[in-house]
């Protein structure tokens, strides 16, 4: 005889981050959140199309708030973006962890492809930036992680690599 056993009930520290999971696959949010902190990402019509704690994937169009005079998406859009989608894991890894600051302390691109579609850029990294924010938490000192996010054309060829380092400390 099977038993139906109620799911476990989530942990407090666990609702907070299904919460801005939420958030952060809602588009509407997203747009707001854009126009009122992020007023690039808004104008450039930056998207997160998808996101939970080990990834996230966003998109940025090829048009004309986007590109540059020789026909592709301009370098700071697309770094912009890439930013977003490592930038989005690590406001997850922060939330409901008490007070720590983050910034980016280095960046390294290599653009291989002409960005003249839609480019999506996808990073995989949540635990590696979850490991450093618990670090930085445990030690309290600085911790830096370097991440990758990879830009592909609606084609699925390798536009960009894109390496952004995160340093992340516990405020006193």
């Amino acid at each position: 005889m099977a038993t139906n056993a109620s799911p476990k009930p989530a942990s407090n520290t666990t609702l907070p981050v299904q919460k801005r999971l939420r958030d952060f696959n809602t588009s509407w949010k997203m747009r707001l959140f854009f126009l009122k902190q992020l007023p690039s990402c808004w104008f450039w019509d930056i998207r997160v199309d998808r996101c939970d704690t080990d990834s996230c994937v966003v998109s940025i169009p090829y048009r004309w708030t986007t590109q540059n005079p020789f026909r592709s998406t301009y370098f700071a859009a697309l770094s912009g973006a890439a930013e977003l989608s490592t930038g989005t894991l690590a406001l997850l890894a922060l939330t409901g962890k008490g007070r720590v600051s983050m910034l980016i302390t280095g960046f390294e691109a290599t653009f291989i492809k002409k960005a003249d579609t839609r480019t999506t850029f996808t990073c995989n990294a949540g635990a590696e930036i979850n490991a450093a924010v618990d670090r930085a938490i445990a030690t309290g000192t600085g911790q830096d992680v370097t991440v990758l996010t990879t830009g592909r054309n609606t084609h699925g060829d390798v536009v960009c690599k894109m390496h952004l380092t995160w340093s992340f400390k516990k405020k006193a």
